[in-house]
C-alpha cells in the first residue's frame, strides 16, 4: 500500500515538472501495461458531485494541453468547461503509448486493461462516483468498459452520438448490453448525419439494456452552423452550437436518472 501511494505521489510530481505553468488541468501518463502508458487529462471542480470519465471519438486523444486546457475539437473535449461549471470533475481518456484507438482496438483486451488501470488511478485522485461518458467512436469504448469492467466506483453510463450501425466493428447494439447493470443515458442529435450513428437506430440500444435499472433515450435538436465532415465534432454529430445546453441536460439526468 505504501509503495502504491508513493507511486501516485511520483506521478503527481512528474506532472508538476512537466507543466509548472498549468493553472487548471493536469496531464498524467498513467502506467497501464508493461512498458505502456495512457495519457489522461484531469481537472477537478470545486465541491464536485461526481467525476465524468470522457471518451472522445475518432482515434482518441484530446489534443495538446495549453494553458491548462485541452485543445481538441471533439464534442466532449471542448465541453469539459461546462462539466466543470456544473460541479463535475473531468477526466479525459487519451491515447495509449503503443497504439491508436481504431474500431477493433476499442473492444480489445489491451484497451480494457488500460481503462481499468485508468479507473484505478482516478479512484486515487477522488473517491466520488464515476460516470463513464463516450461520444461517437468513444461510445464503443465506454460501452465495452461498462460491460467488462465491474467496479462499484462506476455509477452510470452516458452515450452521445452512439455508433449504432451493426456492420461497424464494436457498434453499441452488438455488444453484450445485458451485462450492463448501471443507469444508462443515450443522448443523440436528431440530425446526426454520420452513417455510423443514425438517430433512427438508437432504440436498439435500449432494447438490449435488459438489466439496466434505469435507461433513457433523448433525441434532441438544436445548435447552429455545422461545418465539415458529418462524422466529426463540428457538425450536428458533435452538437455544434448547443454544447452548454447538451451538458446541462446530460448532467441534470446524471443527478436524477429517470426513464
Amino acid at each position: 500500500m505504501l509503495m502504491r501511494w508513493k507511486f501516485v505521489g511520483i506521478l503527481w510530481s512528474l506532472a508538476a515538472v512537466m507543466a509548472p505553468a498549468w493553472a487548471q488541468g493536469t496531464l498524467f501518463k498513467v502506467p497501464t501495461r508493461d512498458g505502456v502508458t495512457n495519457s489522461l487529462f484531469w481537472e477537478s471542480a470545486p465541491n464536485a458531485k461526481a467525476t465524468v470519465l470522457l471518451f472522445p471519438g475518432g482515434a482518441g486523444g484530446f489534443g495538446k494541453v495549453e494553458d491548462g486546457s485541452p485543445t481538441g475539437g471533439n464534442f466532449l473535449v471542448r465541453s469539459a468547461p461546462h462539466f466543470i461549471a456544473r460541479g463535475y470533475n473531468v477526466a479525459i481518456f487519451g491515447r495509449p503509448s503503443d497504439m491508436e484507438l481504431g474500431w477493433n482496438e476499442r473492444t480489445g483486451k489491451a484497451h480494457m486493461i488500460d481503462v481499468a488501470k485508468v479507473l484505478d488511478f482516478l479512484k486515487r485522485l477522488s473517491d466520488l462516483p464515476v460516470w463513464v461518458v463516450g461520444t461517437s467512436r468513444g461510445t464503443v469504448s465506454a460501452t465495452a468498459m461498462a460491460v467488462h469492467v465491474k467496479d462499484p466506483a462506476i455509477a452510470g453510463l452516458v452515450l452521445t452520438s452512439s455508433v449504432v450501425r451493426r456492420s461497424t466493428p464494436g457498434a453499441v447494439p452488438t455488444q453484450d448490453l445485458q451485462a450492463i447493470h448501471i443507469p444508462v443515458l443515450v443522448y443523440h442529435h436528431a440530425r446526426d448525419g454520420c452513417k455510423h450513428c443514425q438517430a433512427s437506430d438508437t432504440p436498439a440500444i435500449l432494447r438490449g439494456l435488459t438489466r439496466a435499472p434505469v435507461k433513457k433515450l433523448m433525441v434532441v435538436d438544436g445548435g447552429s452552423h455545422p461545418v465539415g465532415d458529418e462524422c466529426a465534432g463540428q457538425h450536428w454529430h458533435g452538437f455544434i452550437g448547443m454544447e452548454q445546453e447538451a451538458i446541462a441536460q446530460i448532467t441534470a439526468w446524471i443527478q436524477a436518472p429517470a426513464p
